[in-house]
């Protein structure tokens, strides 16, 4: 019988490669950027003729010489990783050598390029194989200008299958605002058919960047916080020599991602979304970036949701975008051809960083106690037609103000009980102006967290007695650690309780609301509920400054479990413009 089975032609075997690195007219812009900012460019142009599927991207980056354009397209040629022993330490984004070759496949490709303190540009046109066919020189200013035309010329099927015009440009801002958002400093100019489309201006930061991507988001919305984190203390060094993960083998939990800061450091930077101002339907803005891209990583994106678990409202999603610095040994790239998804080792560290990370960007600290005003309404309230300026305000004592500003930790006397407001709001003053605190829902965030760090049941005698109740009630309450047995026909024992419900008069009422369903945490977000101070309980001095501080202990104080706001915030600038104290004496009398 003749054998079936032959070795693919060489251009098959190319078009099949191509397709897995090129795919869309994204990840064309993708590849090419990755390739800008490898070279360190600070300033990226990218122009798109889609009707006509072609691309350029220009930089300022360091160029290339003659030499390295001849060779640039060929067959896995790269100038990142010169052996096996360089894949377990990427420092670029781009080091597989496939890209410029799969668009010699695929499309029609021109580089023009200089390198910087070099005096002559080239521009150089590849054919098929990556083969250079033409070079000449060029006046071009240090960088490079890739052009990439009449892609998928070759395959029309290839083009068939791709999604609309205006769905391809939606994918490729996409990828162009990811990848800005990983390299803030960084400025995009993005036209389309010879029109400006959008640019994105550098930002010393990506809190400060983050409005550009997300409009109807304000900076002080955000909050961002930069830590240097040990690595694990089990880390596993690598050796040259270890084998790489396939596919089928993932890396093991187990070893440690030192930094490229330092052997005993990574970094983690992360930008939140202040959850009593903005949030969203979808989680599609729980996003995470390592090493410089952005990655699918479904184990740390549900570690951030559950971090912010019952501080927003129901069927809504945080705002949060994380940045991990890893030492490039312990990821594995090799597991997408995008690069989009990675084995990183040490998963369950990670997580754990990351959810005190968050907890500590949520929490009210010195750092953060003076706030912008965050609410519309308010904002417009307080709004005047003069610039923001200085107001002459001197905290009581600057120096003590001074001394606790890098703090980190939560100051409980920072905020100073004044006045009760309709026996519902708690007026607090403190150096930067004053916040109104609903009773109510702090004590209810003070007792849900109490409750989840230590829920206790006590014992009661004579027993609660429940009536009526159904199969699904009883195994409800059991289900949540109450003892209840059959005390006659229809009736029910309780012989413990939630403590915080045991001396509460409707606590029959309360253990049967808790009957109705729910996991345990629905059940300690009940008793919070129903066992905080009601609005309309007057409070003396003492008792409202007890809860102010009590509150601002708590890991989540800007929310309470339901995801109600807790405060509202009023900066003494925005007083001070509302009340116009920098008009001078003079003029104001119309003198």
């Amino acid at each position: 019988m003749a054998s079936t089975i032959q070795a693919l032609p060489t251009e098959v075997v190319y078009l099949i490669t191509a397709g897995e690195v090129i795919d869309s007219l994204a990840s064309v812009v993708r590849e090419l950027v990755e390739n800008s900012l490898d070279a360190g460019a600070t300033r990226i142009v990218v122009s798109l003729w889609p009707q006509q599927w072609r691309i350029r991207v220009a930089d300022n980056g360091c160029g290339m010489n003659l030499d390295d354009l001849q060779q640039a397209a060929t067959a896995h040629s790269t100038s990142k990783i010169r052996s096996s022993a360089d894949l377990w330490e990427i420092n670029s984004l781009g080091f597989r050598g496939e890209a410029l070759h799969s668009l010699t496949t695929l499309a029609e490709l021109e580089i023009l390029s200089r390198p910087l303190g070099g005096k002559l540009g080239w521009r150089i046109v590849y054919g098929d194989d990556g083969k250079v066919v033409q070079v000449e020189v060029t006046a071009i200013a240090p960088g490079t200008v890739v052009t990439v035309s009449h892609l998928f010329g070759n395959c029309s099927s290839r083009r068939q299958g791709l999604p609309t015009t205006a769905q391809q440009m939606k994918a490729v801002q996409a990828t162009i605002q990811q990848i800005a958002l990983c390299h803030p400093h960084v400025t995009w100019q993005i036209w389309q058919n010879d029109r400006q489309w959008f640019t994105i201006c550098p930002a010393t930061t990506t809190r400060q960047l983050l409005p550009q991507i997300l409009p109807q988001v304000r900076q002080g919305d955000l909050q961002e916080i930069k830590l240097e984190i040990p690595n694990p203390l089990n880390s596993v060094d690598r050796t040259p020599n270890s084998p790489l993960p396939t596919s089928h083998s993932p890396l093991s939990p187990e070893g440690a991602p030192p930094s490229p800061l330092s052997t005993q450091h990574s970094a983690l930077n992360l930008v939140v979304g202040l959850p009593d101002r903005c949030h969203r339907h979808r989680p599609d803005w729980v996003r995470v970036a390592i090493n410089g891209r952005m990655v699918k990583t479904p184990e740390l994106e549900q570690t951030i949701l559950s971090a912010f678990h019952r501080t927003l409202p129901r069927d809504r999603y945080p705002i949060c975008f994380l940045h991990l610095a890893i030492s490039p040994d312990q990821i594995n790239w090799n597991r997408n051809p995008a690069k989009t998804e990675i084995y990183l080792n040490e998963i369950i560290y990670w997580q754990e960083q990351i959810t005190q990370a968050i907890n500590q960007a949520l929490s009210i600290s010195s750092n953060n106690l003076k706030e912008a005003v965050h609410t519309t309404r308010v904002s417009k309230l307080l709004k005047a037609a003069e610039a923001k300026g200085g107001y002459n305000f001197n905290p009581q004592n600057p120096n003590e103000n001074h001394k606790n500003s890098n703090s980190s930790l939560p100051t409980p006397n920072s905020l100073k009980a004044v006045a009760q407001v309709s026996n519902t709001y708690i007026v607090a003053e403190h150096s930067g102006g004053m916040w109104l605190v609903e009773q109510h829902i702090a004590h209810e965030r003070v007792l849900y967290e109490q409750l989840c760090d230590d829920w206790q049941h006590v014992s009661v005698e004579p027993p609660i007695i429940l009536y009526q109740l159904s199969p699904a009630q009883v195994s409800q309450l059991q289900r949540i650690g109450l003892e209840i047995e059959p005390f006659g026909e229809q009736l029910w024992a309780v012989r413990n309780i939630p403590a915080p419900l045991q001396q509460r008069d409707d606590c029959a009422e309360a253990i049967l609301e808790l009957s109705w369903g729910g996991d345990l945490q629905t059940a300690q977000v009940a008793v919070a509920c129903r066992s905080a101070i009601r609005n309309g309980t007057p409070m003396n001095q003492q008792e409202m400054q007890t809860l102010l501080d009590n509150w601002q202990r708590t890991r989540n104080p800007r929310t309470c479990p339901h995801g109600r706001p807790i405060y509202l915030s009023l900066e003494e600038s925005a007083l001070a413009r509302f009340f116009r104290r920098n008009w001078v004496i003079g003029k104001s009398h119309g003198i």
